[in-house]
């Protein structure tokens, strides 16, 4: 999808796009007559995302949208771009001008109409061979006319890196696990990433082994799959500062292991490396823009398996702190591959913070749907940081407790905690087994994504599929922070 922003509509075939804060619209050089007995017939009223489509008749014959806005805002500015690509993407048509001339949006706001256009136009059609003519994507590109100053320069210098991340983290989310696994995430993700500037490394098994990392290679031995420990660090800010550190759970397959999940819906799981997707992609957004600050992504990658020499329940592994875990099921796998990657985190960088993101429970999902991602922190001030990041990007966030009496739930008659307690409070038990992991005085949250990396009906700016949740809300906690 191409992006050009213009100060008038140009000539030549394309949709016209109109917004409406009401049951008028906001643009002129349109029949206001004519058009006001179409809206009126259609019981239009402007809300957010709202469409009408009309066809102009004479020499000048085009297709018409108006687009409901509600308010002028950059939530409403995002449902205008996303609502425009979901219409017009198939549509036949190869370019739509959005015309947001006394739509009384902001700069940041009109660029982020083209950010919603690009995100929802995100298609993964590699294996799809057997297409009609009329399923094919047409739509090229998008024109914005009557924008503010400096939504251009938003838009090439913040929001088009922004996409590009989110595109890489989709890419990785939606292929199929014989294509992305250990080996092969980390080399989708080192080209275009040493392109943007940024330092990768690998370490694997036989590294990890001289680490310590009993918890994460302990997932992966079932597996034929080796595992990797991805490091991508960007060195923007000031020399010597402390980086701010992303940790991103990346179970590229998860049958459960021994502990195997049931049949149905287990094809989901090659979606539970949607952590470290997130974190890739943020990573690669950060690098693009070029921002001023000192980043680590750390991702711990593996595959679990349940061959005959995957780990058992009743297993009691030793992580890299040197804390052991007896293993009740394998399939809480994600918490032992963040544990041993947090553990070197920290004593690799020192970080001012560290963030984690993984698809990390089931409980998660029933407590909060697919509207919020919980989070969990021992961190007030970066609380309200994340908090903030969340209300701006609209990767949305709600904080759950933590606590000495949950943490007691992990306790182990014969180790030093359990990889599960009971089946109550799972996520803050969960959230309880990493604190354990996190040294006196670091700035750390968790943040439990199991119901947002994926979805399964359209929103503004993602099609059912990978939504690639997480990269907004590190890209924009970078730039608070910055």
């Amino acid at each position: 999808m191409q992006i050009r922003f213009a100060t008038s509509r140009p000539a030549g075939d394309h949709v016209l796009v109109l917004p409406a804060t009401g049951p008028s619209i906001v643009a002129t050089g349109i029949d206001p007559n004519g058009l006001a007995s179409i809206l009126k017939r259609q019981r239009f009223e402007g809300d957010a995302g709202s469409v009408v489509e009309h066809f102009t008749t004479g020499d000048d014959a085009r297709r018409l949208l108006i687009v409901g806005i509600g308010r002028a805002d950059a939530a409403a500015a995002e449902q205008l771009g996303g609502a425009v690509a979901g219409r017009l993407l198939t549509s036949g048509e190869r370019e739509a001008v959005i015309d947001l001339s006394g739509a009384g949006l902001d700069a940041d706001s009109a660029a982020r109409v083209a950010l919603a256009a690009v995100l929802r136009s995100w298609r993964h059609d590699a294996y799809r061979t057997r297409l009609k003519d009329k399923q094919k994507p047409t739509l090229e590109q998008v024109t914005i006319v009557g924008a503010p100053d400096g939504a251009e320069s938003l838009w090439g210098d913040r929001y088009s890196a922004l996409a590009d991340g989110l595109a890489l983290t989709r890419k990785l989310v939606t292929e199929p696990p014989n294509i992305i696994y250990p080996e092969s995430f980390v080399a989708r993700c080192r080209e275009p990433m040493e392109q943007a500037g940024l330092k990768v490394r690998a370490l694997g098994q036989a590294e990890m082994e001289k680490l310590g990392m009993g918890a994460l290679l302990g997932v992966s031995q079932g597996s034929r799959r080796a595992p990797q420990l991805l490091v991508m660090e960007w060195n923007g800010g000031t020399q010597g500062d402390k980086p701010l550190v992303f940790v991103g759970k990346g179970v590229t397959f998860d049958t459960g292991g021994i502990s195997i999940k049931p049949a149905a819906g287990m094809e989901m799981m090659k979606w539970d490396m949607g952590g470290a997707g997130a974190v890739a992609g943020a990573m690669l957004a950060i690098a693009r823009r070029k921002a001023p600050a000192n980043v680590v992504g750390i991702c711990g990658l593996v595959e679990n398996m349940p061959d005959g020499n995957a780990q058992r329940p009743s297993d009691v592994v030793t992580t890299m702190s040197g804390q052991t875990v007896e293993v009740i099921n394998t399939d809480a796998e994600g918490r032992l591959v963040l544990c041993d990657a947090l553990t070197w985190a920290q004593k690799e960088y020192r970080p001012r913070a560290i963030v984690d993101l993984a698809t990390l429970t089931g409980a998660m999902v029933i407590s909060l749907g697919h509207e919020y991602a919980g989070f969990f922190t021992n961190d007030d001030k970066l609380a309200a940081q994340l908090t903030k990041a969340a209300d701006e990007t609209g990767d949305k966030l709600w904080r759950q407790p933590l606590g000495e009496a949950y943490d007691r739930l992990i306790d182990s008659p014969i180790a030093d905690m359990k990889n599960v307690g009971p089946r109550e409070a799972g996520s803050i038990t969960a959230a309880q087994f990493l604190q354990r992991y996190i040294e006196d005085g670091v700035s750390w949250a968790h943040l439990d994504i199991a119901g947002m990396a994926w979805s399964d009906k359209p929103k503004p700016t993602y099609d059912k599929g990978a939504t690639g949740y997480g990269v907004r809300l590190l890209d924009q906690l970078v730039a608070d922070l910055a």
